[in-house]
């Protein structure tokens, strides 16, 4: 599936050819916690740009969680739709700061919005995103679903489905699927690999239940893994055993 012009290399030797990566809002934020950091983002872009050079069909979903969380706002007495919708714009943000970064550094790239905004960004299409895919583009899917009430990991699950892609790959800030939360649990343990049905009936938390009932519905698999580890993403891709693979 990884079949590429625009002067991309070939992916050959590599375990995935066409490849999804989540990132989480608060990835950009870094220890503030709040809003995009540069260096934080010039690291990242760094980490996507190598990868984009190994011959990766690669897109991109981005979280808004660094400016607004429309799960959070609705929580504190905003109204859900609008809530959600603000939430979709700041994704929408922190795509275009990727996008900034990235094309500084040599990869063409394209945002695709699922709520239009031309002068902005391109509408989604799909056969348009294949499109740019197939000439070695890095796609930035952007504004969720375009529908409140879903999340951002449902609309990357989405867009990895139609993109044919042969994997999601999540990058969070640890380093894959534990049987709790290690932050909060030291006792909780590691787990290399682990099922789909596992992820729901034992609340993993790897994803949304919608999400990962998708994932499981069209045999698309997950691999979680700490985005601080430099060449993470990459090795993944090469087929080496990082993170947590959910199958």
């Amino acid at each position: 599936m990884s079949g590429q012009g625009g002067g991309v290399p070939s992916g050959e030797g590599l375990k995935y050819g066409r490849v999804l990566l989540k990132l989480s809002g608060e990835a950009l934020a870094g220890d503030r916690g709040f809003g995009i950091d540069p260096p934080v983002v010039d690291r990242l872009t760094n980490e996507i740009r190598g990868v984009h050079g190994m011959g990766v069909a690669l897109g991109l979903v981005v979280g808004g969680g660094n400016i607004v969380r429309g799960t959070v706002a609705s929580e504190r007495g905003m109204d859900r739709v609008n809530a959600d919708y603000m939430g979709m714009l700041a994704t929408i943000i922190n795509a275009m700061a990727l996008q900034d970064m990235l094309e500084r550094k040599g990869v063409e790239t394209r945002v695709m919005t699922a709520i239009r905004m031309e002068e902005l960004a391109e509408p989604y299409i799909r056969r348009r995103a294949l499109r740019h895919l197939e000439k070695g583009r890095v796609v930035l899917f952007a504004g969720g679903t375009g529908n409140p009430y879903f999340s951002t990991d449902t609309a990357a699950v989405l867009r990895a489905i139609e993109m044919e892609s042969d994997v999601i790959i999540k990058a969070t800030k640890v380093p894959g699927v534990y049987t709790d939360d290690p932050v909060k649990n030291p006792d909780a343990t590691f787990l290399p690999s682990v099922s789909f049905q596992e992820v729901v009936t034992r609340e993993l938390g790897v994803m949304d239940a919608p999400a990962v009932s998708l994932c499981k519905d069209n045999n698309l698999p997950i691999i979680v893994l700490d985005l601080s580890r430099p060449g993470a993403v990459a090795a993944a891709i090469r087929g080496e055993a990082v993170g947590t693979l959910v199958s």
